[in-house]
């Protein structure tokens, strides 16, 4: 893919304290951007006529753009290195996107290149105030552990839409594999028309579960995502009952993500 013009460069002596700067800075403008989102974007885009589903398509539109926007300034500023091979197989009517989940950005950059898409988050993202207005205005699906999230999220699949959904449910413990949960496996054998995984890297890990914003890495960072070959559900669904194919496709997932992961 294109990246935009080169990044900015600074000395080595001054990379560290600059990349610091700049990190610093991007939280910052995240929550600003979502404020602005919540505040004046999403309810101007509101008020322009449409059905549901295109107030809803005209939010996930702006929060993309959002996304790719905030993705181009840690580039350019420097905080980061990235590289997407194979974002253009993404999007497609009723695709489950299954991706690991080893940094806080992970889901910054997947809706970045993806211009309507459904996500499951995380509960606390409806408190956050930042955060609040757009998953709503969105109708991201929420993981709060309710018996309906997983019909929730299959019914969107059914109706068309692409949906994202990260199977360990918080992100990755560093130097540690994935651990995945059986509940996406049973959301894309419910409602999934294909599923494709894509294969997450962060060298140096930066932004994990143990880490907190300011204790960045020596070097710059570099994000890796590589789209899968994609997976037909039906493939585990026709001669096994659906507790039963949940479970083959959630150890078939784990077993590729390992192997994907172990050698990139």
């Amino acid at each position: 893919m294109d990246l935009a013009a080169s990044p900015v460069r600074r000395s080595s002596a001054g990379n560290y304290v600059w990349r610091l700067f700049a990190t610093g800075a991007s939280f910052v403008l995240f929550g600003l951007g979502g404020l602005i989102l919540r505040v004046i974007v999403l309810p101007l885009l509101g008020l322009l006529p449409g059905d549901t589903a295109t107030r809803r398509r005209r939010a996930r539109h702006a929060i993309s753009k959002a996304f790719w926007l905030h993705v181009q300034f840690m580039y350019r500023s420097g905080v980061l290195k990235y590289d997407f091979v194979g974002a253009e197989r993404l999007g497609q009517p009723g695709q489950m996107i299954i991706a690991n989940h080893p940094s806080l950005i992970d889901v910054v950059f997947l809706i970045a290149h993806i211009r309507n898409t459904n996500c499951v988050v995380k509960e606390s993202m409806w408190r956050n105030p930042f955060t609040r207005g757009p998953v709503i205005r969105a109708h991201y699906i929420s993981n709060n552990g309710s018996p309906d999230m997983l019909e929730r999220a299959a019914d969107a699949l059914r109706a068309g839409e692409t949906l994202i959904v990260f199977p360990e449910g918080t992100r990755t413990k560093p130097n540690k594999p994935p651990v995945f949960h059986r509940g996406a496996a049973a959301i894309a054998l419910r409602g999934a028309r294909t599923i494709t995984p894509v294969f997450i890297t962060v060298k140096p890990t930066t932004l994990t579960k143990a880490e907190p914003w300011y204790r960045i890495p020596e070097r710059r960072v570099q994000v890796t995502l590589r789209v899968g070959q994609d997976i037909a559900p039906e493939s585990f669904t026709s001669d096994a009952s659906l507790p039963i194919a949940s479970r083959r496709l959630n150890e078939h997932l784990h077993r590729l993500f390992l192997k994907e992961l172990s050698s990139s």
